[in-house]
């Protein structure tokens, strides 16, 4: 009975934070239809409406308000008490619940979650792809994987690994539109611009120590970086990726370096770095072993 009141509270603060159950469904690996059940079985026994249900949305009732607090406080002492049980027992098992952006899923992340899945089978790894600057504090989240600059904040910095951006475009558009050597060169170009988590209002170029910027006026605007890659990849344009992306394909003979003799910087010449935030305290051992695991295949790629 404990058990399935734990599995009707974690739907419920799952479907209040999406404020979909469809979402929450997916977030927590089960049916929106077992979903759905979990919430009316804890409304029934509460014996009050807690979530508004509409064709737009869902949205809290005054009854959902006042519990989701409690709620919230029952799921983390829960998997405080699993923690410490996990540390007694020198096993490691439990959550490990975390956000990466999009191109992780295609590059890097599928090998560690899978060697990380074999050692530990009593971890379960839940994973949100976005772009998106996700707060792991709001979101409920472990960690959250970012790239470019770290920004200060309250959270916890815990740096992966640093890289290079290129420019990249493939043979065929290189051969229909020729390819550029100098960053003047590039106006006349199809250009593809990431817009997540935030537009880019210039590109700054480094040769030797010297900025040189543009203003880049992008034929393609996408919020995802895989969408970006696999723009570059099918000849849409000229892309900036990082050379963790990049220099494989240019080694298959699927994408060129445009621009060769310059790499993309901040503005004060800086090179971008993957990184994780996490809020303040002591973060479990398995998540540590994870992130470990994911810095070294990182510095690796």
């Amino acid at each position: 009975m404990a058990l399935d009141m734990l599995r009707e509270i974690q739907a419920f603060v799952s479907v209040a934070h999406k404020r979909s159950f469809v979402a929450a469904a997916r977030a927590l690996g089960r049916s929106p239809s077992a979903v759905t059940r979990a919430v009316q079985t804890l409304e029934d026994n509460a014996g009050s409406k807690l979530l508004n249900r509409n064709a737009n949305a869902v949205t809290l009732t005054e009854a959902g308000e006042r519990l989701l607090p409690h709620a919230e406080r029952l799921l983390d002492a829960q998997r405080d008490a699993a923690d410490e049980l996990a540390a007694l027992s020198g096993s490691t098992q439990g959550w490990i619940r975390f956000a990466v952006p999009q191109l992780l899923a295609e590059h890097v992340l599928p090998r560690v979650l899978a060697a990380f899945s074999q050692r530990h089978p009593q971890v379960t790894l839940d994973v949100q792809y976005s772009d998106a600057a996700l707060d792991p504090l709001l979101d409920k989240f472990d960690f959250v994987v970012r790239g470019a600059f770290p920004q200060s904040s309250e959270l916890i910095g815990y740096p992966l690994w640093s890289y290079r951006r290129h420019l990249y475009a493939s043979p065929g558009y290189l051969a229909m539109a020729g390819n550029p050597q100098h960053p003047d060169q590039l106006e006349d170009h199809a250009l593809i611009l990431h817009t997540a988590p935030r537009i880019l209002k210039a590109w700054h170029f480094c040769r030797d120590g010297q900025i040189t910027s543009l203003r880049p006026t992008p034929r393609l605007r996408l919020d995802s970086g895989d969408a970006v890659y696999h723009s570059a990849l099918a000849g849409g344009g000229i892309a900036r990726l990082a050379a963790w992306v990049g220099e494989a394909q240019v080694e298959a003979g699927r994408l060129v370096r445009v621009c060769p003799q310059y790499h993309l910087t901040s503005s004060t010449g800086q090179d971008p770095q993957m990184h994780a935030v996490y809020p303040a305290g002591e973060l479990p051992a398995r998540v540590r072993e994870l992130l470990q695991a994911l810095r070294r295949a990182g510095l690796s790629a």
